[in-house]
């Protein structure tokens, strides 16, 4: 148990590396202060440009992967499910920066690559094509937010499982009520236009 705890604050702590803001102080650009305001590749893309955009979307996607292998090696899947989930609650509450982070799209994704390869490969082919008919990511993010919990309590995983995938979409949809209300209104802007989210 004592173990247990160590890989989950572990987890949390990866969540917290500041990627965008360390990504954003190198090209000279701040995403909290710009564009949408969210230090996540997407807004780190329309201020920073394609390259820096890329390098938080890697690193925010292996902190999530790193959380969840930590916890597969030192316990077994539930651990890494609970670790990944850590590290998602992190990236969007970090204790350093006030509990002010992203939406943890990214990170989430990371924990599910390694968690659940198969699913990971479906989901990342819906978001995908719902980018590209919507052209919000937002509109992906969601949508992978909602699926994620369904397609692992249909994969025939542990309860414990299916419970916390299911608190992590609903922290990611919880982050993105603002994409929400904009969606409602028919404000919310397009991909590599500002406004987005990530």
């Amino acid at each position: 148990m004592p173990g247990a705890a160590l890989v989950v604050v572990a987890g949390y702590l990866l969540g917290t590396f500041p990627t965008a803001a360390l990504i954003g102080r190198v090209t000279g650009h701040d995403p909290v202060a710009e564009g949408s305001g969210n230090p996540g590749a997407t807004n780190v893309l329309r201020t920073s440009g394609r390259r820096a955009g890329a390098a938080v979307l890697v690193i925010d996607l292996a902190k999530g992967a790193l959380a969840a292998g930590l916890g597969l090696l030192v316990g077994d899947h539930t651990l890494g499910v609970v670790a990944g989930g850590a590290a998602v609650i992190g990236h969007v509450a970090p204790v350093g920066r006030r509990f002010r982070g992203g939406k943890g799209v990214a990170t989430a994704a990371g924990a599910s690559a390694v968690l659940f390869p198969a699913l990971s490969l479906v989901l990342g082919a819906i978001f995908a094509v719902t980018v590209a008919l919507t052209r919000r990511v937002s509109v992906g993010s969601l949508v992978l937010a909602l699926l994620l919990p369904v397609g692992v309590a249909l994969g025939g995983y542990a309860g414990t499982e299916v419970l916390v995938t299911a608190g992590v979409s609903l922290v990611v949809i919880a982050r993105h009520h603002e994409n929400i209300r904009r969606l409602i209104r028919r404000e919310e802007a397009p991909v590599l236009r500002a406004g987005e989210s990530s």
